[in-house]
């Protein structure tokens, strides 16, 4: 969500927990969450380095790799941010998407699948872990959506984040050996700089729902945001001729 902007429209619930809403409705839901999803990127992005922190506490800085923590209800939301060099914005954005992102995040990912896409740049997406997973994915599955976009200025922006609950359940029925997630926010800003490197940051706050105690999911979110390095070798291993 932005920062001192409003809250999406909220969606009433309805008896059997599931939603189902027009194509118009979930385009303009969907269009409004992922501006505001996209707005808190930003701003965590430029956090620290334009003056002011913004609630944002440095856990840890080696080697070149900040990650940070931001107090946000009883789920803290944690940033890493690392300048790449010598891989350009355009070769890390081929990797830097939810699917990707989640094949790094567990290997035990069982199931992938495009729900829809609602535009050009923005798609809503399943995906589902398996019984062998970490603690925070084991039999779990999230419906999030996926927005790509490019700032006036060349910065690349991903953002991910689940949909509602009622609304999920709408387009994909839970399925009973699942427990359904929540990706509360999420997504890449992907800066280019000098030598045709780029600062890459990454945000992200989960909720794995199911019962686990906040105090181990906070410690587990940590591990999350070091994928980037994971993401960079992967990057490394498709190059891509050309600069942003």
């Amino acid at each position: 969500m932005a920062a001192g902007g409003p809250p999406p429209p909220a969606w009433p619930v309805a008896p059997s927990s599931s939603l189902s809403i027009s194509e118009d409705s979930l385009k303009r839901y969907v269009l409004y969450a992922s501006e505001s999803c996209i707005q808190e990127l930003l701003s965590a992005s430029e956090s620290g380095r334009v003056g002011g922190n913004d609630g944002w506490k440095v856990l840890t800085l080696d080697d070149g790799v900040e990650i940070s923590r931001r107090r946000a209800g009883s789920l803290h939301v944690f940033r890493s941010r690392w300048l790449l060099q010598s891989v350009s914005p355009r070769q890390f954005m081929t990797v830097a998407n939810a699917i990707d992102a989640a094949k790094q995040w567990d290997p035990n990912l069982v199931e992938t699948e495009y729900i829809r896409d609602i535009g050009d740049n923005l798609s809503i997406i399943r995906l589902r872990f398996g019984d062998a997973s970490k603690p925070l994915f084991r039999n779990r599955e999230f419906i999030v959506y996926e927005r790509r976009e490019t700032m006036d200025d060349g910065t690349l922006v991903v953002a991910v984040a689940s949909l509602p609950k009622e609304i999920a359940a709408g387009l994909q029925p839970e399925k009973n050996n699942s427990i359904r997630g929540l990706l509360l926010q999420s997504g890449w800003v992907v800066e280019k700089t000098e030598d045709d490197s780029c600062m890459v940051t990454y945000v992200v706050q989960l909720d794995p729902a199911g019962w686990l105690p906040r105090c181990f999911v906070n410690r587990l979110n940590t591990k999350l945001v070091m994928i980037i390095e994971n993401l960079k070798k992967v990057a490394e291993a498709c190059p891509i001729n050309g600069a942003i």
